[in-house]
């Protein structure tokens, strides 16, 4: 099997890790990768927003599966164009994306299935959004409709806060287009899990389920990034709960989807807050997500390549899935200033002395090579990895290995997966 992989992140690096573990892939390609990915992979140069070349070139190459990393080339319809031209694609057509693409959408469809989720309303006018918020009081979440790299959801705390946030995204149109329209919907209060499921449009399995930490700063302070780290498996969940989220979430959308002439074929993630009346949806996104995928990959057995293949060919309920009992923890290692600006070109030392720990993985994302000198190039830079019998181990693992890789301006949190040594303390 010949595998194009489409991405540069984390994300991809640790997807390609998984796939060459696979006997029946013989060769993987990845568009357009980083200075990590070229140890298991060929990058090739071209842009994840480039689709007919992306296409021409599976073509050419005789590509068994396409695997879609990032979102944006899901949501602006990659997948239909690989379907029309007869190629192999993981991942939701343009009309399924939706649910990560538009919020509106993704609420309308939760409300439709009674799926649990915030009471909301939606808004395309700001003297209607602002006429709102006076009989209702913060905190609230806004929410631009469409995608703004992770930024597009403020929650804000006073309502001061929420009118400059309404003013913001539908008055000075921050987010563009992405904010023609806006949802206000209750703040959750408790915790919050990813539980992601792999669907073939009728099929579905649950992975194991994750907590991601988005905020920059130690104690969940500090601006929303992409992802700071995230760990597997998570305590706060159990098998009833999983067991309720697979019935009153998964099922219903999916069986919503097919209904709609629009079945989810690929990654459908559910970002939700465990709440005091039970599991409920804070968004859905169509991919793998980033930093999560780095902690969940090391914990599955099996062939990556077969279960995704299955996906695409609708066979899904023939895989069976097993895991790893051991914890992950992932670490991400980011550029002095990130999610804000950041300096690149930075000199990386300690990968060889990282990578040689054992129960480690080290997954580039923001990394390029010059000559025999690896450098930085993007605000997140390496997903740090570690495995152990406890999520402390894990974590004490995954630590030492962030102590090894120096490059200028380094920045991490130090607090990864305390929310679920808290919770088993008490």
């Amino acid at each position: 099997m010949r595998v194009l992989v489409i991405g540069s992140g984390g994300r991809e690096h640790a997807l390609i890790w998984k796939l060459a573990q696979s006997p029946k892939v013989e060769k993987i390609f990845v568009a357009p990768g980083n200075g990590g990915t070229r140890q298991l992979a060929e990058n090739i140069p071209i842009g994840m927003d480039e689709t007919v070349k992306l296409a021409d070139f599976a073509g050419s190459s005789k590509i068994d599966l396409t695997v879609v990393g990032p979102e944006a080339p899901l949501v602006h319809g990659m997948v239909d164009y690989f379907i029309s031209r007869g190629l192999k694609i993981f991942g939701p057509t343009k009309a399924a994306a939706r649910l990560e693409g538009s919020k509106v959408f993704a609420k309308s469809v939760m409300e439709r299935s009674a799926v649990p989720t915030a009471p909301f309303r939606i808004f395309k006018e700001e003297g209607q959004a602002l006429d709102y918020l006076k009989t209702v009081h913060a905190p609230v979440v806004i929410k631009a409709d469409g995608l703004a790299a992770g930024k597009g959801a403020i929650v804000a705390q006073t309502d001061p806060e929420a009118a400059q946030a309404v003013a913001s995204i539908l008055g000075q149109r921050i987010f563009g287009e992405a904010g023609a329209q806006v949802v206000i919907e209750e703040c959750l209060a408790g915790e919050e899990v990813s539980v992601l499921a792999i669907v073939d449009g009728v099929h579905f399995i649950v992975l194991e389920p994750l907590q991601d930490h988005k905020r920059a700063l130690d104690g969940d302070q500090g601006p929303n990034t992409g992802g700071m780290g995230a760990y597997s498996p998570v305590p706060m969940l159990d098998a009833a709960q999983i067991r309720q989220i697979r019935q009153k979430i998964f099922e219903p959308v999916v069986r919503a989807m097919a209904e709609a002439g629009t079945p989810f074929v690929g990654i459908l993630y559910a970002g939700l807050m465990l709440t005091a009346d039970g599991p409920k949806v804070l968004e859905f996104n169509v991919r793998f997500g980033d930093p999560e995928t780095q902690a969940m990959l090391p914990r599955l057995k099996g062939d990556l390549a077969e279960i995704l293949l299955a996906a695409v060919e609708g066979r899904l309920d023939k895989i069976p899935l097993t895991w790893d009992p051991r914890s992950a923890a992932c670490v991400v290692l980011a550029s002095q200033g990130y999610p804000g600006h950041y300096d690149m070109g930075r000199p990386i030392t300690g990968i060889k002395e990282a990578t040689d720990l054992p129960d480690t993985l080290i997954f580039h994302a923001g990394t390029k090579p010059k000559g025999s000198q690896l450098l930085t190039a993007g605000g997140r830079v390496f997903s740090v990895v570690g495995l152990g019998e406890t999520l402390e181990a894990a974590l004490e693992k995954a630590y030492r290995g962030t102590d090894r890789i120096q490059f200028e301006g380094k920045q991490f949190r130090r607090d990864i997966g305390a929310h679920a040594l808290k919770h088993k303390t008490v």
